[in-house]
């Protein structure tokens, strides 16, 4: 593995028993599984331990039952840790579910590291965080930055900030949600069809995690994490369908909605049970590009030559399509 940056250098070996907050979501996974092949120690709290399963039989793993949002107990977790890694994000809720998740924790994350004598912390925000940015989830990620620049800068956190583009790769709610409704639906309506996103693969977060934790030049530095394409929504719903062999591989028509109609949209989503398909926040966060500024260093200073989308994407959305029907057609010769 590349290291980063100027001299290399690393933490000394010192970086083997890391806490994982967030590890049992779809990027907490794969950072599992590489902290997991390093054969480094670390430790992923739940408040259910049935969400761990898929990450269970990771040699190294020490599952903890006890809910990050409880100061004490996060306090407890914490001891004993080399580095903290904070995954903790939420996609959809109100202005005080993002306050608690993108504000309230880093507040705790900051204080416990503090009590514990822990200073290692790479926390991953989002691209688009910012103060004066359009939707609550990018101001409330950027209140969580502040939150912990401002702890860093009192000397009490070595910190590295991650700002990724949205995220893809096999389990993912974003590719996979558009081949999923495409296989339904023979039009695709889509509001912010033209907004641009820079999607960055999951396996290259986790690498970018993996850097960051060995290299003490990654220390006081913010990443954004983006990967080569540039694509608008529209563009990506397309590739979804082709790649999910949705109607002969040609997907299905998009139909682009004016704000107002999109809007509409969102909110009957939002009034659905379950966890909403799209909010309107989330349409608030398209009103800006998804794209990397080019004024902060992004993977190729942590040594990572970013996957494409078009390389991975049908790797796992062919499974779900003409790929998983050619191979089914194959077995069945094999057996005839």
């Amino acid at each position: 593995m590349q290291m980063a940056g100027r001299g290399g250098s690393r933490y000394s070996g010192c970086m083997k028993n890391i806490l994982v907050l967030g590890g049992s979501g779809f990027v907490g996974r794969e950072v599992c599984e590489a902290l997991s092949r390093q054969r480094w120690r670390f430790t992923v709290p739940t408040r259910r331990l049935r969400q761990l399963q898929p990450i269970l039989n990771l040699p190294l793993l020490q599952p903890v039952q006890a809910s990050v949002h409880d100061e004490a107990a996060l306090a407890g977790l914490i001891a004993g840790h080399d580095a903290v890694v904070n995954l903790v994000a939420i996609l959809h809720g109100d202005a005080a579910a993002f306050h608690k998740a993108h504000v309230e924790l880093p507040e705790k994350i900051a204080r416990a590291c503090a009590a514990a004598g822990v200073r290692r912390l790479v926390h991953v925000s989002a691209l688009g965080a910012a103060a004066d940015a359009p939707s609550m989830y990018q101001r409330s990620k950027a209140q969580g930055e502040a939150v912990l620049q401002a702890a860093a800068q009192a000397g009490q956190l070595d910190l590295t900030v991650l700002r990724p583009s949205v995220i893809f790769g096999a389990q993912d709610r974003f590719l996979n949600l558009f081949a999923q409704l495409q296989s339904t639906f023979p039009v695709m309506p889509l509001a912010g069809a033209d907004t641009r996103f820079q999607p960055v693969w999951v396996g290259d977060v986790a690498r970018a995690v993996l850097q960051c934790l060995q290299a003490r030049e990654t220390i006081g530095q913010t990443y954004e994490l983006c990967g080569p394409d540039v694509c608008t929504l529209r563009e990506l719903v397309q590739l979804a369908g082709r790649a999910a062999g949705v109607n002969g591989g040609r997907g299905r028509p998009v139909l682009a909605l004016p704000e107002a109609l999109g809007r509409l949209q969102a909110w009957l989503m939002e009034m659905a049970p379950g966890e909403p398909l799209m909010s309107r926040d989330n349409l608030d966060s398209m009103k800006v590009d998804n794209v990397a500024n080019g004024a902060l260093p992004g993977l190729s200073a942590l040594g990572i030559t970013p996957a494409r989308l078009a390389a991975v994407a049908p790797t796992y959305l062919g499974a779900k399509g003409l790929r998983s029907r050619l191979n089914e057609l194959r077995r069945v010769r094999r057996r005839g």
